[in-house]
């Protein structure tokens, strides 16, 4: 282990000239190839042989039937809520460990969120929680039209328990697997455990079309469906004709032709961001107060985010530490701030994982947690700058 107090005589650790990122674009330059392509046939707006390629090719990947390319995975999101019948006035329990993405598509809809919280083994969506939500729903007589649940941090919940409980009662999930593209549970990619299921390819995920989205499932007719309505519901007509209202909700070919050379290395990032995960876990175990995010058993997380928590015994709350590595020129951001807890949440029914005061997991996540750099682009050296420089926060 190095001695980052020290300098360790067998490394030297300096500084490094630019700003270590939380997570970034890694671009392979297999890109370029797929968008000549686009150039050269002139597929450069909407649709075009690229897009049909990375629906067909992140279908066989995730192992579901049929997928559409999208704008962004809040689009996805829409989509699949529609897609499920979500309307005004319904109840759609979600996970309040999330980013707002996962949620706001509701409120479109003008349906109410109900707030599930996570458990402390995945850090994500608590079973017990959700089994409370749904015993409380029969007693209202108020049963949800679809749960939500989010992959947090690229590591899928206990789906086996959370399928069972919503198979139970009749009720489909919508996989937010935005964060999660390459996890897999039991085996099974996460994004094919939902009726629907999403992912993103924002400039900060796994991989990237700069932005963009997908929507999965394996019943075909929702993906037919979904991409008239993606298409602004345009009827088959010589004219523009429209019997309902859509959404300029497309990916374009030369985004997908990004994303078909970010495919190619998609195993690759997934192990170099494990990688950088393992080596802060080597790192940093040791420092009191530091626990890092599990990986339950079942589980395959990408390590999308590595994220951890501090204790208060170290005498730092989450922004000390994110203010001392913002002074270091490293990019460090707490985990996400619970749904429940948002503003325009107030007074939201929320279910915890625990009873009493200190029941809410994901209110103690929140506080005590932080993400740490872990773009696949990273080099060790920006790594050892970051341990060493979190090691010294700690230690003042």
């Amino acid at each position: 282990m190095l001695d980052y107090k020290t300098h360790c005589v067998t490394k030297e650790i300096s500084r490094p000239d630019k700003r270590i990122l939380l997570s970034y674009p890694h671009m392979s330059g297999d890109e370029l190839n797929f968008i000549k392509e686009a150039f050269d046939s002139n597929w450069i707006a909407p649709l075009g042989p690229h897009v049909d390629a990375f629906e067909k090719e992140t279908a066989e990947y995730t192992g579901v039937k049929a997928a559409l390319a999208l704008s962004c995975g809040s689009a996805a999101i829409h989509l699949g809520l529609r897609l499920l019948d979500v309307k005004a006035g319904d109840v759609v329990f979600c996970s309040t460990l999330t980013f707002i993405a996962s949620v706001a598509p509701a409120v479109y809809q003008k349906a109410t969120p109900v707030f599930i919280d996570s458990d402390e083994d995945t850090w994500n969506m608590s079973p017990v929680a959700l089994q409370k939500a749904f015993d409380d729903a029969v007693k209202t007589g108020k049963m949800p039209k679809c749960v939500i649940v989010a992959e947090l941090y690229g590591q899928p919940p206990k789906m086996d328990e959370i399928c069972a409980i919503c198979n139970r009662y009749g009720v489909p999930i919508l996989e937010d697997a935005a964060e999660a593209l390459g996890a897999s549970y039991y085996g099974k990619m996460c994004g094919s455990f939902g009726k629907v299921g999403i992912y993103s390819y924002n400039g900060n995920k796994i991989i990237t079309t700069s932005g963009g989205g997908m929507l999965l499932s394996d019943d075909e007719e929702y993906i037919q469906k979904a991409r008239f309505w993606a298409t602004q519901a345009r009827d088959s007509a010589p004219w523009y004709e429209h019997t309902e209202i859509g959404y300029n909700y497309r990916m374009s070919n030369l985004l997908a032709a990004v994303g078909r050379g970010q495919m190619l290395h998609l195993e690759e990032r997934i192990a170099r961001r494990r990688e950088i995960y393992a080596t802060y876990k080597k790192e940093l175990s040791d420092t009191h107060g530091i626990s890092f995010m599990p990986e339950a058993p079942k589980c395959h997380s990408i390590q999308w985010l590595t994220a951890i928590t501090v204790a208060p015994s170290t005498g730092k709350n989450f922004m000390d530490i994110i203010n001392y590595m913002n002074q270091q020129n490293i990019e460090c951001r707490p985990v996400w701030k619970p749904m429940h807890l948002q503003p325009y949440f107030a007074g939201s029914k929320y279910f915890t994982h625990d009873e009493g005061e200190n029941g809410s997991v994901s209110d103690n996540l929140f506080n005590t947690g932080i993400c740490l750099p872990s773009a696949s682009a990273m080099t060790e050296e920006e790594q050892d700058w970051v341990i060493k420089s979190l090691k010294e926060c700690l230690s003042k």
